[in-house]
This record gives C-alpha cells, structure tokens and sequence, in this order.
C-alpha cells in the first residue's frame, strides 16, 4: 500500500495540471499516530470551473495535532495546486460542547495562467452525532486567504463558506474506509466546488 502511495504522488507531481483544495477529514476524530490516504473526486462549479481528483495524506501527530499534504488532476481555469496544513485542537467534542479548531495552511497554486501563493486560516467547528444507528461529524468552516499574485507582486484577501460531513462508510465490508462530502460556497473572489472522497486507514 504504501508504494502505490508513492507511486501515485509522484505521477501527480509530474503531472501539468495540479489541482488540490478544501477542507479534507480535518473534523474527523483519529487516535494520535493515525493516518490516512484519501482519494476526492472535486468539482468547482463556479464560473472558469473543472472536474478532477485529488489525493490528500493525513496524519494524526498527538491528541491535538494533525497535518495533512496534498496534490491532485483537473481541467478547467485552476490548474494547479499542492498544499500542506496544520490543524490544532482549542475544545475538543465532549457532551453538548462542538469540537473547535483553527487550521493553516499553505498553497501552491496556478490560476488562471499565473502562479499563486496562498496562506489560510480556518477556524473549524464540528459535532459527532448518530444518523440512524451510524455515527458521522458534520462541520463548518470559513477559510480566510491571502492570496498572493507571484509574477506582478499584487494580492487579495479571499473567504469562502465550506460545511460537510465525514464518517465510516456504513456498508458491510467497508466499514474500514472514510467517506466525506463538502460543499464549498463563494464569499468574496473565491470559488464554489462540491467534494466526495474516500479514505483507507494505514495503520
């Protein structure tokens, strides 16, 4: 497994269209030391929009922590993009009290012909609940972006609206795997997209 891991990441390296955005299973509960491997079908369908996939690694560093990487395919007007965040815990999901965190992160991104460089941070706020005998974590998050325009030196503050839901897929004989889907909504000079993954635990 973790050679296909390898593998796949370094053909999406070489790739000319790199594509990579939202929030991944930043809200969902891991052990320390967990990781995970996550295969998302992405979609912005916003104006200058395009279809892809996307793979993303997670890593549960202690009861607090985690860090996630990824790079991904797609058409459209944004072509490019590999990313690397950081998620830290403020309160954690206990009783009536939501789980809240802040993550940031940095991307790497082509737009629309020009390089991009973009620093977020994303204040996450998540609930566990039962769906019908089956535990999911719905979240909301407003990531906030400076965007930064590398080859004339200009930028732009950007923010959107993101809400989704992660859980174990509930059929026999995968329940081992993660599924999530997210929603992203357009706040000022950003983008709208709709994202499916699916995640395969490596330890």
């Amino acid at each position: 497994m973790r050679l296909v891991l390898i593998v796949t990441i370094l053909v999406l390296a070489q790739a000319t269209n790199l594509f990579a955005y939202g929030t991944g299973l930043t809200a969902y509960p891991l052990m320390s030391e967990k990781r995970l491997v996550t295969t998302e079908f992405t979609g912005i369908v916003s104006d200058h929009g395009g279809v892809g996939i996307q793979t993303r690694y997670m890593q549960k560093i202690n009861n607090v922590t985690s860090v996630d990487a990824g790079i991904g395919l797609a058409g459209g007007d944004r072509s490019g993009c590999a990313f690397a965040g950081i998620d830290y815990e403020i309160f954690p999901d206990y009783k009536k009290q939501p789980r809240v965190s802040i993550k940031s992160s940095f991307e790497y991104a082509k737009e629309f012909g020009l390089p991009y460089n973009n620093l977020k941070v994303a204040p996450v706020v998540s609930k566990g609940f039962s769906f019908w005998g089956h535990e999911g974590f719905p979240y909301v998050t407003m990531p906030i972006a400076i965007s930064l325009e590398a080859e004339h030196k200009t930028y732009e503050t950007t923010m959107n609206l993101t809400t989704g839901i992660a859980g174990k897929i509930p059929y026999e004989g995968y329940t081992h795997l993660t599924g999530n889907i997210e929603a992203v909504f357009n706040l000022k000079d950003s983008y709208s997209a709709i994202f499916m993954g699916v995640s395969y635990p490596l330890n």
